[in-house]
């Protein structure tokens, strides 16, 4: 397995690749050949009221990319966190792919061609009379959490280390929500309530 490991905010000493990598291997040992390539990301917040460590591994195995993090206050941990996730994973693409093709005993069915099938049954009159397409509504997926007020340089930071294109944040004078965000052309722009008159 080639294994890449980056470092952000951080000195990746000898001592924690040697620890990264050997917990991958670990957790990567069973899987044999179905897995080629991971790319870890271990990062460390700079913001002070942030004390968070994270542990990022995106494998390629078997031609799926299979991607878990996790984080804690403590690198070692949030390794060790993200190998165990890994190897659930892998177990479960495992399985799932032998139960759906190499189940013992089972065998695929032939499907039959389309012309058997209009023979067999065929087809009277229109199938979209009187019929519609309705696409179901998209899922809300809510996330909750508590906005300690900082400054916009503060949030800045955090859009940074959280590598999304936006950041939702409480600004520490006003109190109000506020977005930041990465323009497409460089920099960052800021979204703020106005008061309607």
């Amino acid at each position: 397995m080639k294994l890449v490991i980056h470092g952000r905010n951080l000195e990746l000493t000898s001592a924690l690749r040697e620890y990264t990598q050997s917990k991958l291997e670990r957790a990567t040992q069973h899987f044999g050949e179905m897995v080629q390539e991971a790319d870890v990301h271990l990062s460390v917040a700079k913001n002070p009221r942030v004390p968070l460590q994270t542990a990022e591994v995106t494998v390629f195995a078997s031609g799926i990319v299979i991607r878990a993090q996790e984080r804690s206050e403590n690198l070692y941990a949030s390794i060790d966190l993200v190998a165990n996730k890994l190897s659930r994973q892998l177990r479960r693409h495992k399985e799932r792919l032998n139960d759906h093709h190499h189940s013992p005993g089972h065998s695929a069915s032939n499907t039959p061609t389309t012309n058997r099938v209009m023979k067999e049954s065929p087809i009277e009159g229109s199938l979209l009379d009187g019929k519609a397409a309705h696409l179901p509504l998209p899922g809300i997926r809510r996330k909750y959490f508590s906005m300690l007020p900082m400054s916009i340089d503060e949030a800045r930071h955090q859009l940074d280390l959280i590598d999304h294109d936006f950041y939702l944040f409480r600004e520490e004078s006003s109190k109000e929500l506020q977005v930041i965000y990465r323009r497409k052309q460089g920099g960052y722009g800021l979204i703020q309530a106005r008061e309607e008159k």
